[in-house]
């Protein structure tokens, strides 16, 4: 009976625990649906009280990012592909919802549809041509796209903007989505955005398509071998992912009432390729964590690189420290050296070592239960 009760346990216990999860991400989707009708004033953090318009703005704009963070985790993360090139969907979605409401005269919703077509279609044309290679070959291709895409929103002004960027025609928009006093329910769109992305992220890891994914980024040779092919796979991950992209771009296009060429750029890419890796590559939950926190430092420390506490420090300091880029790079590069597997994998290798123990401890009871029991046996 004894033996019997201490393997019963800790099974129990195992099967909990792979609830807790999904407990504390409902728990943490709640609280933020309910932020912004608390007061809560988080100074240097935030620039205002949570139910004001200004640490609303920031807090939308953070899960935009973390939303198109976790698309760009889909690829590298999951089928193992480095795009220079993703930025070009999420500016897909952004200038296609602007051009849908100015020239087409649509409301929003049919030009949210035709915004997500677009950028489909685009990494469908795309990802067919980029994924006849792999690899470096297959990086350097897809920035030639971004490259590409981002001269033809410059140079097609009468469309696009140009240099100036394209502003949101709001005559199709709502108007309960238009304004800053309408902020809170812009934010409640952007929350809405990053649980649907982060949703069919889950889906895709753990459906056939995900474990196909993963297998054809560890082996593609073998997956050849058993009939599947890793062109198609990795072709609808990677039009999944520009759809989640564009889907980040709607978000952004109505949040920032426009965009600007640097939507569609390389650039772009690069920042939410550090988003990912200070995160973690591979862990949906540190996408977004690397998504908000790059966010809010890059938005907070612009605002502290003007701040009169910088301005008085000698040359030699305030130059550097006025340089948000300068401080988001050293960040980095303390990452890369120090947790090489972003914040999530950090945590996850302090959390699989901490198992470990518990499992090899619950062992050794078993072991002593079963030996007690021996030599109870023994004695009768």
């Amino acid at each position: 009976m004894t033996t019997t009760s201490s393997i019963v346990i800790p099974r129990t216990v195992e099967g909990w625990r792979r609830y807790i999860p999904v407990a504390v991400g409902v728990a943490l989707v709640a609280f933020m649906a309910v932020l912004p009708l608390l007061n809560i004033d988080i100074p240097g953090l935030l620039p205002t009280p949570t139910y004001q318009p200004g640490a609303l703005a920031l807090l939308s704009l953070c899960m935009v990012f973390a939303a198109l963070a976790l698309s760009y985790n889909l690829l590298l993360g999951s089928a193992g592909m480095l795009s220079f090139g993703h930025a070009l969907y999420f500016g897909a979605g952004a200038y296609g919802l602007g051009i849908a409401l100015e020239h087409f005269g649509v409301p929003l919703w049919p030009g949210v549809f035709i915004a997500l077509i677009g950028g489909m279609v685009i990494a469908l044309a795309t990802g067919a041509v980029s994924m006849r290679v792999s690899g470096i070959p297959f990086a350097m291709v897809t920035l030639a796209f971004a490259q590409a895409g981002s001269v033809l929103v410059r140079r097609n002004s009468d469309v696009t903007g140009g240099e100036e960027g394209l502003s949101l025609n709001t005559d199709g928009v709502p108007e309960f989505l238009i304004g800053v006093i309408n902020t809170r329910n812009l934010y409640w769109f952007s929350l809405a955005v990053l649980v649907i992305v982060y949703l069919v992220a889950l889906w895709v890891d753990t459906s056939r398509l995900g474990h196909l994914a993963r297998a054809t980024r560890e082996n593609e040779q073998r997956v050849r071998v058993l009939g599947l092919s890793p062109y198609l796979v990795r072709l609808v991950v990677f039009v999944v992912a520009a759809a989640l992209a564009s889907l980040a771009g709607v978000a952004y296009m109505l949040l920032q009432s426009g965009t600007v060429p640097r939507s569609v750029s390389a650039d772009l890419t690069i920042t939410v390729l550090v988003m990912v890796v200070l995160g973690g590559v591979g862990f949906r939950w540190g996408a977004i964590v690397g998504g908000v926190l790059y966010t809010l430092l890059d938005q907070r420390l612009t605002v502290l690189a003007g701040s009169e506490a910088i301005e008085s420090l000698p040359e030699i300091l305030r130059i550097p420290l006025s340089e948000p880029l300068f401080l988001l790079g050293t960040l980095f590069i303390l990452v890369v050296m120090f947790l090489p597997g972003g914040i999530a994998g950090t945590v996850d290798k302090i959390a699989r070592r901490r198992r470990g123990e518990h499992t090899r401890s619950s062992l050794h009871t078993l072991d002593d239960a079963e030996d007690e029991v021996i030599r109870e046996e023994a004695r009768v």
